[in-house]
């Protein structure tokens, strides 16, 4: 299907060679928290039981090996100048944008994955099993993402950045559509009851807000989701 939603054009954007140490500090938090929640079920334990030592450790690694990738530049946003200058150039894409960009994907679709699982079970059965779930099927879910980044098979981890006008798009209004069903399913867990009834309105405005926000990222309506038409020398976030 032809896309006939709102476009950019590349030479309608404004042209930087640096990025400002405030551009990159802002970046840093994004990271941690991407790789913060690669241990699925230690993240599952923080969010039943509150943070433990374990958490802490975890988040204590993370806060350094990302500090070190931004010192260095070699975090996505966190270079001293931007990486992609034209979006239709055939740019090898470097190892730690497509290592990032996997974790990225794999915070995004694993959790959004196995949550809507459970809440199947819930609405159905009427029985909450998401420690089960996130304590066997987290791990294989994660190390099938993470052999599609491996293989370059996810937007913006192949191994050029050819696609990158386009790729952008699908990468953030997958953060945007997971991100609003997760805060709202947060919400819900927390002032509704655990009843059959509510079990469906969990899950229904669960894959509600995921259709609606995809639909809207999808006609180029939320910032970062419309394809870039290239032409000129242009700036990735």
């Amino acid at each position: 299907m032809q896309y006939t939603g709102k476009v950019e054009y590349a030479q309608a954007r404004k042209m930087r060679e640096r990025n400002t140490r405030l551009y990159r500090l802002a970046h840093w938090p994004i990271w941690i928290f991407v790789f913060f929640l690669a241990p699925g079920p230690l993240t599952f334990s923080l969010f039943a039981r509150g943070f433990s030592w374990g958490n802490s450790l975890w988040l204590g690694l993370v806060l350094v090996g990302t500090g070190v990738a931004l010192l260095r530049g070699r975090l996505p946003g966190g270079e001293p100048g931007p990486y992609i200058l034209r979006f239709d150039e055939d740019k090898p894409n470097p190892l730690y944008r497509r290592v990032c960009y996997t974790f990225a994907w794999n915070a995004a679709l694993n959790y959004a994955l196995l949550n809507l699982t459970g809440l199947v079970i819930a609405a159905v059965t009427g029985v909450w099993a998401m420690k089960q779930i996130y304590l066997y099927a987290y791990a294989p879910l994660c190390a099938f993402i993470l052999l599609l980044g491996l293989t370059g098979k996810l937007p913006r981890v192949e191994p050029s950045t050819k696609k990158e006008g386009t790729h952008r798009r699908y990468f953030y209004g997958t953060v945007w559509s997971v991100t609003a069903a997760q805060i709202l399913l947060l919400l819900l867990w927390k002032v509704l009851p655990q009843t059959y009834a509510t079990n469906w309105i969990k899950l229904g405005v669960f894959v509600g807000v995921l259709a609606l926000m995809g639909w809207i990222s999808s006609r180029g309506l939320l910032p970062r989701t419309r394809p870039i038409l290239p032409g000129e020398q242009v700036v990735a976030d």
